[in-house]
């Protein structure tokens, strides 16, 4: 029981410690890489950073504040909240209730604030599906019908929610880590392996439905087909990447920052790392969230309570693939996603919903 205890709590510091280091280099970058956009749009270089350092402090309150509910009444909840998620980013769908960005209608504004749910969807999701997983028992004969079939038909339903709006990138990261939980959870691998293979040509009618999705592919493997055009952004981060060589140029001294590269200090903040802090630096953020996989599944492995070791295990690995998709995406090794850094990106929604499932992934871990 001691050992026991001492590996949670190794790993507890090793998670929250690698959480602590991306947020302080997440500050950093947002700042430097955000300066010269703020400074030509807001007269302001401190512009984005000082809303960061707010949703920073908001997360911390969001932190708290799921570090103190008991995890029988989030075990309670879950589908409420979850059903709630799928409410407001249906929302998004309605003209004059949704802010659209770059073609898509993922955000809502309420009063004062802007706010996506999308991101509240992401955590809440993975909490139904661990309240739903911990109360089932796939070791009896009826388990496609009972278990299997109704976790598709909700994983279907979120899917098509998100790619309403549309966001092709969470519905797939969504879809991932569903089927991961799935096998975790010990769903049976043979319904898995018929869902991937059913799930294909779904994906490839997506692509080919959307013109936008296909040159996207196109774009992907051939960006110097169209230089100036589609595969302007990926050549751009090639070059900030490049450019970094070992050490990098220094931070605060990247060139791409200066209205080269969309998207700066969001969807391409790890280009700008790589520019100014070289292949050290990138190396220094990948070890960061091997480590914050690595502790968190650990963590999660160490809970005898079911519902508590789907759901940090779950968290953890959603906040991992968007890690994995996003460097993805700016090392040209996957098509764009319009996926964020987690920690690192500018967004505060994402930033707030990250915090609170920190709460929740510290309360589950700590609490008996």
């Amino acid at each position: 029981m001691l050992k026991k205890y001492q590996h949670t709590r190794t790993a507890a510091y090793i998670f929250f410690a690698s959480v602590i280091a991306l947020c302080i280099i997440g500050t950093i970058f947002i700042y430097s890489a955000s300066s010269v956009f703020a400074l030509q749009r807001f007269g302001s270089p401190l512009y984005y950073v000082k809303r960061h350092i707010l949703g920073l402090l908001l997360g911390i309150i969001a932190f708290a504040s799921m570090r103190c509910i008991p995890i029988q009444t989030i075990r309670r909840i879950a589908p409420l909240v979850f059903v709630g998620a799928l409410l407001l980013t249906l929302g998004t769908l309605i003209p004059g209730l949704s802010v659209n960005v770059h073609g898509s209608s993922r955000w809502l504004h309420i009063g004062f604030a802007t706010i996506q749910p999308s991101e509240l969807l992401k955590y809440s999701f993975v909490l139904y599906l661990a309240h739903f997983f911990s109360r089932k028992n796939f070791n009896n004969d009826n388990a496609l019908s009972n278990i299997y079939a109704p976790f598709l038909i909700v994983l279907a339903i979120t899917s098509i929610i998100l790619l309403a709006q549309p966001d092709f990138g969470s519905a797939v990261t969504l879809c991932i880590t569903g089927m991961i939980m799935a096998f975790i959870a010990g769903v049976p691998i043979k319904y898995l392996l018929l869902t991937y293979a059913s799930a294909l040509p779904i994906v490839l009618g997506l692509i080919i439905h959307k013109p936008y999705r296909l040159k996207r592919i196109l774009t992907f493997l051939n960006p110097w087909a169209d230089p100036q055009g589609a595969g302007f952004q990926i050549i751009q981060s090639f070059i900030a990447i490049g450019s970094g060589n070992m050490f990098g140029l220094g931070i605060g001294q990247s060139k791409q920052k200066f209205f080269y590269l969309p998207m700066q200090h969001t969807d391409f903040i790890f280009s700008i790392i790589a520019e100014e802090t070289g292949f050290i630096g990138t190396i220094c953020v990948v070890l960061l969230f091997s480590l914050l996989l690595y502790s968190g599944l650990r963590l999660a492995m160490e809970q005898e309570d079911s519902f508590k070791r789907y759901s940090i295990s779950g968290l953890v690995i959603l906040l991992s693939l968007q890690a994995i998709i996003n460097i993805s995406v700016a090392t040209g090794l996957v098509p764009t996603k319009g996926i964020g850094l987690p920690f690192i990106s500018y967004g505060n929604s994402a930033l707030i919903s990250i915090m609170a499932t920190l709460g929740l992934i510290c309360n589950m871990s700590q609490s008996d």
